[in-house]
């Protein structure tokens, strides 16, 4: 099981076909802390421990990416990221 929800939130890069902002907003939406937190915390306080267990797993998916260096996207286009400024054109 871990294996299989450790990649489920990289389903996110098929939004890049509706364009780079589209994309941008829902990589990020589920490449950010905020998520599995609230995930986990909700299971913790309904004692659902599927969800806490989901939620580490999605932590763990978004600390591998980090790891990798696969940052947080810009609109401007995939590989522009947060951890990558050289990726962006020279002004």
């Amino acid at each position: 099981m871990f294996a299989a929800l450790f990649l489920v939130p990289d389903v996110a890069v098929a939004a890049f076909l509706a364009g780079p902002r589209i994309g941008s907003i829902v990589y990020n939406a589920l490449h950010t802390t905020l998520g599995p937190l609230l995930l986990i915390g909700a299971g913790y306080g309904a004692g659902r421990s599927l969800f806490v267990q989901m939620g580490l797993v999605w932590l763990a998916h978004i600390g591998f990416d980090r790891a990798l260096g696969f940052g947080l996207k810009y609109a401007s286009g995939f590989a522009a990221t947060h951890l990558r400024m050289a990726d962006f054109p020279k002004r």
